[in-house]
């Protein structure tokens, strides 16, 4: 029994007040002796899954296992290398945000970013044919086209998440599980192939990051050596960055690291140099594609442990919102992507919104973005809300969360750690489903960002995710 009901039922008569914030509001204010506890009934439909999965005589010890194991998980940028070598992807094949999608299926930006890609790679002269050859799912020379999900390769994409051979990405080791994971290197903001668009400039920015700011830094890398990532977060959480939506301190503290090396062992002339350095520091997200694939470092340490009720991916196309559970592997459930809310850029508004989309949420799996939004209030600027909204947020998450990682504190609470491991169990139990703030793509093809805002997964993935732990448990050895 709780120590705290323990100690009030065994005194003079008090009130107990079960979920019911009115009544418990009430005895407040008559300064009656009462204990308020939070409880709510789980989602409908789910108490026989849940009862079974309780029962499940490996869930404690397997999630005790999974919340250590990403605690632990360190992140270093070792490496920066095509994705031809990375990821081998060979001509025609592209990987992608969130779960499995075909072209026909596939949302506005999502279309927009493999069209990109086929121009980037040459395997299409114009967008209209790029777009006709996407179709008919065969390159020129007869080469099947395969559209294959980051998560399912091992690494990361934001929004479109589009990955094709020539680009280069950022490789993140665990030295503590010998793992590694990768993400492309960040465009920055507006029209760019991760949120759909294919103009002219965008495949020109994108070939100038793939003949020289990927090998330059490189380069740089060979000479400066691992950089710790993972303290790198730690800092710029408590710098009021949250790792999703805000990664100013983050970026500017990778630039820091990098100069020197930069300086001296890239190879380039000092007008590129420059370049280099005003295209990094001048993009405020570059960091987010380094806090992603360590994120995903620590997914990958508690991944695959059965019987564990973990979320290991959070992950949308753009049509399908998907996640991952460490008990079961690499299975996807799935559910509509949601309408993000929030502010817009310019002209644009609602109607303008594609459904959320981009691998980014694997930010919040490990406590960041959404979850960490008290640690930077300056984030509802950008994705609307307020302060106490932030705060209020981030304190909800400890609900549905395990642990709690001392290496990303919050100083406005007391440097308490990030809210870490989201429990599939905790959130059917609770309907408290998890934060995400994310940027929002426009729905056509080509138009690029056109907001930000905040957004949760659709409540049917974790119903299919409980379904599927409570299959694979073992028999109940009485009835339910």
């Amino acid at each position: 029994m709780n120590t705290a009901l323990a100690d009030l039922l065994a005194g003079e008569p008090h009130v107990v007040a079960v979920g019911a914030e009115t009544l418990s509001a009430a005895l407040a204010d008559q300064a009656a002796h009462h204990l308020s506890v939070d409880w709510r009934p789980p989602y409908p439909g789910t108490e026989d899954d849940l009862v079974r999965v309780f029962a499940d005589p490996r869930r404690l010890d397997a999630n005790a296992a999974a919340s250590a194991r990403m605690l632990a998980a360190s992140a270093s940028l070792v490496d920066v290398r095509p994705a031809a070598e990375v990821v081998g992807l060979a001509p025609g094949q592209f990987c992608h945000a969130g779960p499995p999608v075909d072209w026909s299926r596939a949302s506005g930006p999502m279309q927009g970013a493999l069209i990109g890609a086929m121009l980037l790679e040459g395997l299409a002269s114009a967008p209209e044919q790029a777009s006709r050859l996407l179709a008919e799912g065969r390159l020129a020379d007869g080469t099947a086209i395969e559209l294959l999900p980051c998560h399912d390769r091992g690494g990361v994409g934001p929004m479109a998440g589009v990955v094709s051979p020539s680009m280069w990405v950022l490789v993140l080791r665990d030295e503590v599980h010998a793992t590694t994971s990768w993400c492309t290197l960040n465009e920055g903001l507006g029209k760019v192939l991760r949120y759909g668009a294919y103009s002219a400039d965008v495949i020109d920015r994108l070939r100038w990051m793939r003949d020289i700011l990927g090998p330059s830094l490189a380069a740089t890398m060979r000479a400066a050596g691992p950089i710790d990532v993972k303290a790198l977060i730690g800092q710029m959480v408590q710098m009021g960055d949250e790792g999703h939506n805000r990664n100013r301190a983050g970026t500017l503290m990778l630039l820091r690291d990098l100069m020197p090396s930069l300086v001296e062992s890239s190879g380039l002339s000092s007008a590129e140099v420059a370049r280099v350095a005003r295209f990094i520091g001048g993009n405020d997200h570059f960091f987010l594609n380094l806090v992603m694939p360590a994120a995903k470092l620590q997914t990958l340490a508690a991944s695959g442990l059965a019987g564990s009720t973990v979320v290991t991916a959070l992950a949308r196309n753009g049509t399908d919102f998907g996640i991952q559970v460490s008990g079961t592997g690499s299975s996807w459930f799935t559910g509509p992507a949601g309408v993000v809310e929030g502010l817009f850029l310019g002209s644009y508004g609602p109607d303008d919104a594609n459904p959320d989309i981009g691998d980014s949420a694997i930010t919040e799996t490990v406590g960041l973005g959404g979850f960490a939004m008290a640690s930077a209030p300056a984030i509802v600027r950008f994705v609307g809300g307020s302060v106490a909204d932030a705060m209020r947020t981030t304190r909800e998450m400890y609900e549905i969360t395990l642990s709690e990682n001392p290496a990303y504190s919050f100083p406005v609470l007391d440097f308490r750690g990030a809210p870490t491991g989201i429990d599939v169990t905790r959130v059917v139990r609770t309907g408290i489903l998890p934060q995400i703030n994310t940027g929002i793509a426009g729905r056509v093809a080509g138009t690029g960002q056109v907001g930000a805002g905040l957004v949760t997964p659709p409540m049917e993935c974790f119903v299919a995710a409980l379904q599927a732990l409570a299959a694979a448990a073992p028999p109940l050895s009485g009835p339910a």
